[in-house]
C-alpha cells in the first residue's frame, strides 16, 4: 500500500486531507505536535483504521528523519503551521519557529531521505496571503510576494526555503498557494466557525472594521482534491494556486450564515452583527488566478458557496462536542488588537 505523510494532520485542512487520502486507499502517517489548534476530534473515526498512524511530534524535532526511514512515504504534505493572523500579531515568535524553522528541519530530513529513496515528493501548502493586498485583478503564480502580517511573512519565508531547496538540492517539491478555506473541523478562532459558534450560542457576531474586507472562499474538500491532483500530476519545482474564483466580503459571509442558520434553528435575540476595531495591517482583498491548475491538471472547485456554508453550519451544529475539546478562551477571546 502506498504510504503518505501528512504534517499538521490534527488541524483543519490536514484532517480533511487525511479523510480524502484514506478514501483513496493510501496509508496515512499523521504527524502533529498537538497544539491549541489541533483537535483529536477531527480524526477520531480513524483510531481503529489499520491504514492510519498518528505520531505526536513537532516538525522541528530531528526525530522526523527516523520516521522517513521507517515508513518510506511516496509523498509528504506539509500542513504543519501556525495560521492565525491575530496570534501572529500578538506573538510572532511561534510563527517563526513553526513556519520557518519547522519547514527548514522538515526540508533537511526530506533532503537526506530523498538521497536514498528517490520515489517521493513533497507538497508544501501555503496561502494567498503571501501576495498581500490584491486590490484589482487576481494574483497568478508569478505575482510578487508582499506579505502584510507576521503570519504571511513566515509563510512567504517557508515558500522561499522550499523553492531554494528545489533549486540547490534538486529535491522533488511543489508549492501550492490556496485561498481562504472553510468547512468542517476548522478552529473557531477563524471567521466562519466563530460566527457559527456564536450563532448557535446566542452571541454577538464581531466583524472587523466595516466588514468590507474581501476573501476568496473555497470549500476545504475542493482544496484537498486539488492537493491530490498536484501530488499526482504536478510538475516538480513549480507553484500552483488553488482557489474558487469566488470572492465575498466578511459582511456578506455573515449575512449568508444568518440566513442559513434560520433554516435550521431558532436564532437568539443576541445574534446581531457588531462592528469591532479592525485588525492592524488588515489586507483589504485577496484573490487568486487558478487557471494553471485548471488547465494543466484538470481541477476545478465544485462546491457553490451557499451549499458549502450550509454543509459547514450543519457539521458544527451536529458536532458541538468538537467545541468541548477546545479552551473557551481560544474561541471567544480577541487577539491581535
Amino acid at each position: 500500500m502506498k504510504k503518505v505523510l501528512v504534517t499538521g494532520g490534527l488541524g483543519f485542512i490536514g484532517s480533511n486531507l487525511i479523510k480524502l487520502l484514506l478514501k483513496k486507499n493510501y496509508y496515512v502517517i499523521n504527524i502533529d505536535k498537538v497544539s491549541y489548534s489541533s483537535n483529536k476530534y477531527n480524526v477520531k473515526e480513524y483510531d481503529n483504521n489499520k491504514n492510519y498512524k498518528f505520531i505526536k511530534l513537532d516538525i522541528n524535532n530531528k526525530k522526523i528523519t527516523k520516521i522517513f526511514k521507517r515508513y518510506k512515504p511516496i509523498g509528504v504534505f506539509n500542513l504543519a503551521a501556525e495560521t492565525h493572523v491575530d496570534r501572529s500579531i500578538d506573538n510572532p515568535s511561534n510563527f517563526i519557529k513553526s513556519n520557518i524553522l519547522g519547514t527548514y528541519n522538515l526540508l533537511e530530513s526530506f533532503r537526506k531521505f530523498y538521497k536514498s529513496y528517490s520515489n517521493t515528493k513533497l507538497i508544501h501548502i501555503s496561502t494567498d496571503e503571501v501576495f498581500g493586498d490584491v486590490l484589482t485583478g487576481r494574483s497568478n503564480e508569478n505575482f510578487k510576494y508582499k506579505p502584510s502580517s507576521p503570519y504571511a511573512a513566515s509563510k512567504a519565508s517557508s515558500d522561499h526555503l522550499v523553492s531554494s531547496y528545489v533549486r540547490t538540492f534538486k529535491i522533488p517539491a511543489i508549492i501550492t498557494n490556496c485561498s481562504n478555506n472553510y468547512g468542517p473541523c476548522q478552529h473557531p478562532e477563524k471567521l466562519i466557525p466563530k460566527l457559527i459558534y456564536n450563532i448557535i450560542n446566542n452571541r454577538e457576531l464581531p466583524i472587523y472594521g466595516n466588514g468590507k474586507n474581501s476573501r476568496e472562499w473555497i470549500y476545504v474538500m475542493d482544496h484537498c482534491e486539488g492537493l491530490l491532483k498536484v501530488f499526482l500530476g504536478g510538475k516538480k519545482g513549480e507553484f500552483y494556486n488553488i482557489g474558487s474564483n469566488k470572492n465575498l466580503n466578511n459582511l456578506q459571509i455573515t449575512k449568508y450564515l444568518i440566513n442559513i442558520a434560520k433554516k435550521h434553528i431558532s436564532i437568539g435575540k443576541k445574534v446581531k452583527i457588531k462592528f469591532v476595531k479592525d485588525r492592524p495591517g488588515h489586507d483589504l482583498r485577496y484573490a487568486l488566478n487558478s487557471n494553471k491548475i485548471k488547465s494543466k491538471l484538470n481541477w476545478n472547485s465544485k462546491t457553490k458557496i451557499f451549499d458549502g456554508l450550509n454543509k459547514t453550519f450543519l457539521w458544527y451544529y451536529n458536532n458541538q462536542k468538537y467545541f468541548k475539546n477546545l479552551k473557551k478562551k481560544d474561541i471567544t477571546k480577541r487577539l491581535g488588537t
